[in-house]
């Protein structure tokens, strides 16, 4: 084969992915759809007649793949993780004040200013320039494999421009996102198919992400824009976040429309933060707020990060959104420990940018407080994610019907209760009730439990339907041939679930407590209960007076726990999971002797270098103990940011207070 057809391919990819770069990204189309769709039409006959051509980062090469039915995992090289959030300016110049402390109090720094786009999280790797993998963010640590999908949104180059030598790993981070018009375009197309139209654009791109099928993601108008760096050659001797963005905008990747701005103090960040508010309803697509990152990437090492977020960057959110509307009617829900929610159905409202149809009334003493009746005008409020909540009743005309707990379970039919331990919640007191059952495997199954991916609503609510499972038990009975009489499994996914089923047997003790969902025992009594017992089968016989000389236990718990494992069914769950081969034990905690050896530590506030499990783990490591209460026995109180009563306690008993800072040290040199 002569040059000539490869040089025609090579010339006609270069102008393709200009004519990408200026219609999808810089919106500045130089020719028309036609005169586009020609040079697309030109090269697809070319590589056709000569099939070795055909590259991975050809543009007719966008759509084609297939994603999996059970999206592969891909480990980031480095944590994806969320931002905390602020949402006044008193809590936004309390992060600044922070920042400062961590750099030592005398570094002055700068911080950069990009609007935070409303969409879903996205991590591009290219290999020697080209697009290699495209990941979710998961969990933080591994996220989806959707490649295929981002291959199809034509803002996200195959290739990058160049930037000098080609580089051998680059990796961008940033937001998959609609603008408002493509978004309110594909709801009026729903309606004319008379379908169902969508909730707002984020919740949309994500799910068009992660489509089973590339072609149907290629036909959304999905958008991608960078905010931030991943892994990156450290030849490019990238020193700023601003440097960052403007070499992406170099390689023809699309970044935020604006220019990246910058702020010398918390005042400046301020008035930009008020511009980009003042301007919110003008821009072509949604922003929940701006985020605001120190710009110079050597203090941005320096400050690190939480377990969950970076130290050196936060999302100042826009204040709550409010919107008038009426109740026109009151469903409820159950959730897995029976709890009866009242939920409002309100005429179809927009507020903060999606329209809301029902709102939380979080139990029936907040009704009565509020005095809000069906037919009432009301004054509803959305402050970021949070489920929209009714401030207030506004007067209005019209028959009122009073809102009442519901005698019978609107679920099962069973019968509902006033909680008789002074908590304000009503509950179906109904154990077989199938609501409750699908809430407590969705927790048995979640992160905070045993961790078996692929166990989510959908699925978990397909086995209860089908009467597949009844209880945690049958869990770990589920074969292929179950899974697939359910619509959501073939046998790929079916597979991924068993092996994941399987792994979850071997959690520790203290995950299989947490799975439980036991009253009133959270993540930390779980883990005191498994550390002090270290067998499902002594803790099944310990009775509520063993329990409670477990210190801080208290006796709510030890009650709550006994009273549990008394339980005929429970007996009959213990004896299913062992048959099952689920792990009953709890590793023995290493603890070096120290200093701290016999210590008693409390913790109150938020930590910024640890979680509150975590802190205590590291404690308990030390040979220390953890307490949830202050008395004169308590050798530490660690405060943190936003410090409840518990400090005040420490000084007025003569408890040493710590610190964060101290606290590091303690455990550090120990």
């Amino acid at each position: 084969m002569s040059g000539a057809p490869q040089k025609e391919a090579q010339d006609l990819r270069k102008e393709i992915e200009r004519h990408e770069h200026l219609y999808y990204v810089l919106d500045a189309p130089e020719i028309t759809d036609k005169e586009y769709d020609d040079l697309i039409h030109r090269l697809e006959a070319l590589e056709s007649r000569h099939p070795e051509l055909v590259t991975p980062d050809s543009p007719t090469q966008r759509v084609g793949g297939k994603a999996s039915s059970a999206f592969a995992q891909i480990r980031h090289s480095k944590p994806m993780l969320s931002l905390d959030n602020v949402y006044s300016e008193e809590e936004f110049r309390q992060w600044w004040a922070r920042a400062e402390k961590g750099l030592g109090g005398k570094t002055q720094f700068e911080v950069t200013l990009e609007p935070k786009m409303d969409g879903t999280s996205l991590s591009l790797v290219y290999k020697n320039d080209v697009l290699a993998s495209a990941a979710t963010r998961g969990d933080g640590n591994v996220g989806e494999d959707v490649t295929a999908n981002a291959r199809t949104i034509r803002s996200i180059p195959l290739r990058l421009g160049s930037a000098g030598a080609e580089m051998e790993t680059f990796e961008c981070r940033g937001e998959v996102y609609m603008h408002k018009k493509d978004f309110d375009e594909l709801n009026r197309q729903a309606l004319r198919d008379g379908g169902k139209t969508f909730v707002n654009p984020r919740n949309s791109a994500s799910g068009f992400l992660r489509q089973k099928d590339s072609k149907i993601t290629a036909s959304r108008p999905l958008k991608f824009a960078v905010h931030s760096a991943g892994t990156l050659p450290e030849s490019l001797g990238i020193e700023k976040h601003a440097q960052f963005i403007d070499l992406c905008r170099k390689l023809r990747l699309p970044v935020t429309a604006t220019p990246t701005q910058t702020a010398k103090n918390a005042d400046e960040a301020v008035k930009i933060y008020s511009r980009w508010l003042a301007s919110r309803q003008s821009l072509s697509y949604e922003i929940d707020g701006v985020v605001i990152k120190i710009n110079d990437l050597k203090l941005q090492k320096a400050l690190g990060m939480t377990s969950k977020s970076p130290r050196w960057a936060v999302a100042f959110k826009f204040s709550a959104s409010q919107a008038e509307t009426a109740v026109i009617a009151v469903e409820y829900s159950v959730g897995r420990t029976g709890t009866v929610t009242p939920v409002a159905k309100v005429t179809p409202v927009e507020c903060g940018g999606v329209t809301i149809s029902s709102v939380s009334l979080h139990n029936f003493d907040e009704v009565e407080r509020l005095g809000v009746k069906i037919g009432d005008k009301v004054l509803i409020e959305r402050a970021g994610d949070v489920i929209p909540k009714v401030i207030r009743v506004i007067e209005g005309p019209g028959k009122k019907s009073s809102i009442a707990p519901p005698k019978i379970c609107p679920v099962c039919g069973g019968q509902v209760l006033r909680a008789e331990d002074g908590e304000v919640a009503y509950r179906c007191v109904n154990p077989l009730c199938p609501a409750q059952l699908e809430r407590r495997l969705i927790h048995f199954a979640s992160r905070n439990g045993l961790d078996i991916e692929g166990l989510g609503e959908s699925a978990v609510s397909q086995l209860v339907q089908k009467g597949l499972v009844k209880n945690f038990a049958n869990i770990f009975t589920l074969n292929k041939e179950n899974l697939l009489k359910l619509e959501l499994f073939a046998d790929k996914k079916a597979e991924n679930l068993l092996k994941q089923i399987e792994t979850g047997k071997t959690r520790p003790l203290s995950k299989l407590l947490a799975a439980l969902g036991i009253r009133h025992v959270g993540e930390r009594a779980s883990r005191l209960l498994a550390e002090r017992f270290g067998s499902l089968d002594t803790l099944a016989r310990a009775s509520a007076e063993d329990l409670e000389k477990i210190p801080d236990l208290g006796p709510v718990i030890s009650e709550s726990v006994a009273s549990f494992f008394r339980l005929p069914s429970t007996v009959k769950m213990v004896k299913e999971f062992k048959e099952s081969g689920v792990n009953f034990l709890e590793p023995k905690r290493k603890i070096v002797e120290s200093a701290l050896t016999g210590k008693t530590f409390v913790f109150t506030g938020e930590l910024e270098s640890f979680s509150r499990s975590e802190a205590e783990a590291r404690v308990t490591a030390l040979g220390a103990r953890a307490s949830s209460s202050v008395s004169k026995k308590t050798d530490y109180v660690v405060v943190g940011a936003s410090p409840g009563s518990k400090a005040e306690k420490a000084q007025k008993l003569g408890v040493r207070v710590l610190t964060e800072r101290e606290f590091k040290k303690i455990i550090e040199n120990p």
